[in-house]
């Protein structure tokens, strides 16, 4: 392959049933995803996770810890410290009720995978070491769905620290695929004292990397990515430290990218507004080009 491009074989036969009206795009499930960093003292480097290539989605690529929203983080009262659930609301482009959802989804799903807890007892501080059997019990919970976010934090007198989270894009899965996510990508780092493990059963194996020698990785075809992942990543890539990165995110555009297949003069274009390079040109037919 000419680089690491995520490009599912079934693709082209699913843009034609959407083209021809044989397929009827599913409604996309909120999620939300985290590019944790961490600082090195010589630039930051990145928390990635590959998939297990035995997953029906994105098999074998590099992405973030994230995951779907837990339709219970709507409505329950979240204990939160930080820009307020207005403040995400217009920041996010949803309800108030949305932004704190996804919010906590960021949260948790970074510790579900990660073991990384962005809450602390106080709104100024955050929890230190986060192994240890009783931590691993309630992780094991919130995995399950026995234990919702809001009932973990209570437990814990912990309070979200959404000042921690930084937006920093969003990006909708094609309307062909059969799995599809609208997913807000935030910027977080990783806070003194806690340190990062493979805790998901989703993935086989846990990087921390520079997001230009990732990004680099990809392009020598190394590295299998996601087309939000490797875009993420060359965002990432100027930034000199994690503060540096949450600094940019305030003014962030989070206008979603949405990919557009067309079938001009025989063959399949498949694009992403906005960024170029993910452009593809698939002949009437035929496979994806390599």
């Amino acid at each position: 392959m000419a680089n690491g491009q995520w490009f599912p074989e079934d693709w082209p036969d699913r843009i034609r049933a959407l083209a021809d009206g044989t397929l009827t795009p599913v409604v996309p499930r909120r999620a939300a995803t985290v590019m944790l960093l961490k600082d090195t003292g010589a630039g930051p480097v990145v928390h990635m996770l590959r998939r297990r290539a035995s997953m029906a989605f994105a098999g074998g690529a590099y992405a973030y810890p994230g995951g779907g929203v837990d339709p219970r983080d709507d409505d329950h009262h979240i204990r939160w410290a930080g820009p307020t659930r207005a403040w995400w609301a217009e920041r996010l482009g949803v309800d108030e009720a949305g932004a704190q959802a996804i919010v906590c989804a960021a949260v948790r799903e970074t510790y579900e995978e990660a073991g990384v807890l962005l809450a602390g007892p106080t709104p100024d501080s955050v929890v230190g070491d986060t192994t240890g059997a009783d931590w691993e019990a309630d992780r094991a919970a919130l995995v399950a769905r026995e234990l919702s976010f809001a009932e973990f934090l209570d437990r814990r007198g912990l309070a979200l620290r959404s000042d921690l989270l930084g937006p920093w894009a969003r990006w909708i899965t094609p309307e062909f695929e059969s799995r599809r996510y609208d997913t807000w990508f935030f910027v977080a780092a990783l806070p003194e004292g806690q340190r990062t493990r493979n805790a998901s059963t989703e993935a086989d194996r846990t990087v921390w990397i520079r997001p230009g020698d990732a990004a680099a990785a990809y392009d020598r075809g190394e590295l299998l990515m996601m087309p939000p992942t490797i875009a993420t990543l060359r965002r990432l890539a100027p930034h000199a430290t994690p503060a540096e990165a949450l600094a940019a995110a305030r003014t962030r555009d989070l206008t979603p990218v949405l990919a557009q297949a067309r079938l001009v003069d025989g063959e399949i274009v498949l694009s992403w507004p906005g960024h170029d390079e993910f452009t593809r040109h698939v002949p009437t037919g035929a496979a994806p080009p390599a």
